[in-house]
């Protein structure tokens, strides 16, 4: 069941002042901090300025893969709620929870059944799973199939391919949060009127349930 909703990729003031106090705001709102082949990379003096606007009621998630020590302590004091986490083993997982504190938000790259084999491992360092494509910076989709008969223990973002205007419906068994990025711009950038649609949409989701 379909119950909330992150919006990742914000790098501009404008943006995230609308999503932040928008009507229906999204549960968590992302910030990619060390990917820099992702067109939505923030440097961190800009990245500071972002997530020092008081959030309200959304959550900050840093998008952080396989994170070294030096982006991990320049992050530290910044007003982040989670840390999401691509490419690491829960060796790290646990580490980094234990020393910054944060809740996770564990994020596999699916392709096929041979990526989900070791998700139990993740259990005990992980507060939710997110289901992503393998090319997640080139906004590609995964065969849902893959998960959608499992059960977890843990609550599930899916992430891949998302458009703002998806029927969500046909979704509903699979996640319990939607994140979308790419999906909410045009020309490579966020579109109010698109991240209005889909907070609306999410919310008439919750509503039928």
């Amino acid at each position: 069941m379909i119950r909330d909703c992150k919006i990742c990729g914000i790098s501009d003031q404008e943006t995230l002042k609308y999503i932040i106090n928008h009507p229906y705001a999204p549960r968590f709102i992302g910030f990619i901090c060390n990917y820099k082949k992702s067109p939505r990379f923030i440097e961190k003096n800009k990245l500071k300025q972002l997530v020092s606007i008081k959030k309200r009621k959304s959550n900050f998630v840093a998008v952080l893969v396989n994170p070294d020590n030096d982006i991990l302590e320049k992050i530290k004091n910044l007003n982040f709620d989670y840390y999401q986490l691509y490419d690491c083993s829960p060796e790290k997982i646990k580490s980094i929870k234990t020393q910054y504190k944060k809740k996770i938000i564990t994020a596999f790259t699916i392709q096929n059944e041979n990526d989900l084999k070791e998700i139990d491992l993740y259990q005990d360092v992980t507060d939710i799973y997110l289901f992503d494509s393998k090319g997640y910076e080139k906004s590609m989709s995964f065969k849902h199939s893959l998960i959608e008969n499992r059960q977890f223990k843990k609550e599930v973002m899916l992430a891949g391919n998302i458009q703002f205007d998806d029927n969500f419906k046909n979704l509903k068994k699979i996640a319990d949060i939607i994140d979308i990025s790419g999906g909410l711009e045009t020309f490579g950038l966020k579109d109010i009127s698109k991240v209005d649609i889909f907070l609306n949409n999410i919310k008439n989701l919750k509503n039928e349930d």
